[in-house]
């Protein structure tokens, strides 16, 4: 029977350090925390059981070398490295390295990481394992012959996307069959201008859609789903809200999402915890999958609310080599959590970064009210990484009450110093359209123009 580990060394910084570093504790397990030196005066810095400076603020010198990490793992005879989220944390390579070394990893193999990282693979796994893809091509598309078979198949309008491509990049919509040929041959070059890579594959564009993911945890056998996170609210693909559950997703359409996220763990053996993403559109009630991401979500303290389930213990047991604490029969959906991602950014100067020192700093309170965050009076938000405050997270027993606990929490939150998106996030929660729950992703873009 395995046990858990003894100790950490988390490769991460902010909030999702001291998540972990919290996690850690409560689980009698040693933190151990690699910081860069724009870093050395943080929260995560002083709360680790041990930290270690392991180079410059520079991300590329300190967070984003695997080499350094390892360095450190190794030095501190650390049993795991837990990479949160970004940085390292979906390298495959990286993953490689801690294999190597027989170091353990809070993730999955760096074999699925590959595999969910090739968004041709992804998809062609998916479909194996009888879960909705977007009607399209099943894989690459080298030329005009074959985009016109497809087209002929899926439908009008059509999407092309670069197979390297990410962020947004890389893709272009194709109205009509007149301009079908050209819109490839174009976008093929500039794949390969871009991404050194001219590859390309076809789907249906879907243009009223919502952004719904799964929460799931497996441990290679079993595998069980948390629910549906609806990621709506975003902006040029940035998160601003997100919640749980979804208002557009009823008991069928969730049982039908879960069963999908599951279906596919199984199919490759999955193992941590992860997000299998969907497009849900609004127009006929279908969802289909988009991709997996490997690793733990910005977003995860709005499943971990509706449903009481530590996320982050939870990949610390399966990096252990324990099997799930829960089964689906455990797990219950109740009430509504949103969440917040409070950045110090400037809504009214198009979301420019605003890093910079926080004078005065309180947090909301009271039943309900979750703020994840690093943040202390004095502190000064580097302009090295992510401008992220924190995470402002409630729960309530129906979504009204849940917007209007939002509402008051983003009132008491003092982040003097610094201007930050919380004000147009409540401007967003108080608004007609977000009350109704009946929008897709382009509705605050429309606010913003409106």
């Amino acid at each position: 029977m395995s046990k858990l580990l003894n100790s950490v060394l988390i490769a991460n910084r902010g909030e999702i350090a001291l998540r972990i570093i919290r996690a850690c504790r409560e689980l009698g397990i040693k933190s151990i925390l690699a910081y860069s030196e724009g870093d050395k005066d943080s929260l995560p810095v002083k709360l680790a059981d041990q930290a270690v400076c392991i180079g410059p603020a520079n991300a590329a010198k300190s967070y984003n070398n695997p080499e350094l990490i390892m360095s450190a793992a190794m030095a501190f005879g650390a049993d795991a490295i837990h990479p949160g989220y970004g940085f390292l944390s979906e390298k495959a390579d990286f993953v490689d390295m801690v294999e190597e070394e027989e170091i353990g990893f809070v993730g999955p193999k760096a074999d699925h990481i590959r595999l969910m990282g090739d968004k041709i693979a992804a998809k062609k796994v998916a479909r194996k394992a009888g879960v909705p893809t977007v009607p399209g091509s099943d894989g690459l598309v080298s030329d005009a012959d074959e985009a016109f078979k497809i087209a002929k198949e899926a439908g009008f309008p059509l999407l092309i996307k670069a197979a390297a491509g990410g962020g947004g990049r890389g893709m272009r919509v194709v109205e009509s069959e007149e301009t079908l040929a050209k819109d490839l041959d174009e976008i093929m070059s500039e794949a390969e201008t871009a991404f050194n890579d001219p590859s390309v594959y076809i789907e249906r564009y879907l243009t009223d859609i919502r952004h719904i993911e799964i929460q799931v945890l497996a441990d290679g056998e079993n595998a069980v789903a948390l629910g549906e996170r609806d990621c709506t609210s975003q902006r040029r693909n940035q998160k601003l809200i997100e919640e749980a559950p979804s208002p557009a997703i009823d008991a069928e359409l969730r049982a039908g999402l879960e069963q999908a996220a599951i279906n596919l763990c199984k199919e490759v053996g999955y193992k941590n915890a992860g997000t299998v993403e969907f497009v849900f559109d609004n127009t006929e009630d279908k969802y289909y999958f988009i991709e997996m991401n490997t690793r733990i979500q910005v977003e995860h303290p709005v499943t971990e609310m509706v449903t009481g389930v530590d996320l982050i213990k939870e990949q610390l047991r399966i990096a252990s080599g324990l099997p799930l604490s829960i089964t689906q029969e455990d797990v219950q959906i109740k009430g509504h959590s949103i969440e917040c991602r409070i950045n110090a950014e400037d809504p009214n100067e198009n979301f420019a970064p605003r890093p910079g020192k926080i004078t005065q700093f309180r947090t909301p309170g009271g039943f309900g009210v979750r703020m994840d965050t690093h943040i202390e009076s004095g502190y000064t938000i580097p302009p090295f990484y992510d401008s992220m405050v924190g995470k402002l997270i409630v729960w309530a027993e129906d979504r009204d009450e849940a917007i209007a606990r939002m509402l008051r929490s983003i009132d008491e939150l003092v982040t003097e110093g610094v201007v930050t998106t919380a004000p147009f996030q409540a401007m967003l929660l108080d608004s007609d359209k977000f009350r109704s729950g009946d929008f897709n992703t382009g509705y605050v873009a429309k606010l913003l123009e409106g």
